[in-house]
């Protein structure tokens, strides 16, 4: 039996879903009853709800599980704490594998959520349990919150300038890597970089939209005020917007910069493109209109 943590997300149906492809037994961790179905139809054998800051359900989560995927709720303010109190439950329970669901660059101080991280894959090296740390790049599924807008105006509009080059992957790839990782034993104590393309500039992803969407899309900055205001229209919580903010600033400053080749080498053929990827979207779309 193979647990995942944040089992409920786009992320954790993803690894259910690939790990099911391999009949792997899984029990996923949700936060809210309703998740319940989702998980289950991606393949999970099992579900429990509860809150994942709460020793007592990762106690409960990991009883007579071989293997863990540990992803935290995206930019918790707990990370390092919820880590604890995992790595300790799986302890316990005597886990064989913890693999654990980081993120490109953690050394980065600018990005708290990214340093959380590093701290968490600090105490997986203390811990004396046999680890995997996979550091995914952003997901080319992020361009998903983008597309309605993209249809109706043309416009592709970030909170940082359109120069700032980022490194992608399809979320796909991640999860068949992960699945693999977690069913394979050759992999515990690597530590991978899951990278998909070569730095893109966002006007060369308008580029790659046009071309595959078969319109005319322009990538345009909004000005971070703007995009504050909505955060708060939309009830994100405080901590989050400081945490974007703080990461739209280092993107804006820095970019995020990674490399193809060991995700090819893991997946055994080359990362999915973002072309690829943005054909795959449309068809699909295509399929259900």
């Amino acid at each position: 039996m193979i647990a995942v943590t944040g089992a409920g997300g786009k992320t954790g149906v993803a690894i259910i879903q690939a790990l099911a492809q391999r009949r792997a037994r899984v029990r996923g961790l949700v936060h809210k009853q309703s998740d319940q179905a989702r998980i289950s139809a991606a393949g999970a054998a099992e579900s429990i709800v509860g809150n994942i800051a709460e020793r007592a359900t990762l106690d409960r989560l990991l009883a007579g599980v071989s293997a863990v995927y540990h992803i935290c709720p995206n930019m918790h303010p707990d990370e390092t704490a919820i880590g604890t109190a995992l790595l300790e439950s799986a302890q316990a329970a005597g886990v064989q594998h913890l693999v654990y669901h980081s993120v490109l660059h953690p050394q980065t101080t600018g990005m708290p959520h990214h340093w959380h991280k590093l701290l968490v894959e600090e105490q997986i090296f203390r811990s004396g349990l046999p680890f995997t740390i996979l550091q995914p790049t952003a997901y080319m599924q992020n361009l998903l919150g983008y597309w309605q807008t993209m249809r109706q105006t043309g416009r592709y509009t970030v909170p940082y300038p359109v120069t700032t080059r980022l490194s992608l992957v399809d979320l796909k790839d991640v999860a068949e890597v992960a699945a693999r990782v977690l069913t394979e034993a050759e992999h515990t104590g690597a530590t991978y970089e899951l990278v998909g393309t070569l730095p893109l500039s966002q006007s060369e992803v308008a580029q790659c939209l046009s071309e595959q969407m078969g319109q005319a899309i322009t990538a345009n900055e909004m000005e971070i005020e703007q995009w504050e205001q909505q955060a708060r229209t939309q009830d994100m919580p405080e901590y989050a917007r400081r945490t974007l903010r703080q990461m739209f600033a280092y993107y804006a400053a820095y970019g995020l910069i990674g490399n193809p080749h060991v995700l090819g080498w893991l997946l055994g053929r080359p990362p999915t493109s973002l072309e690829s990827f943005v054909r795959r979207i449309v068809a699909r779309q295509d399929q259900n209109s």
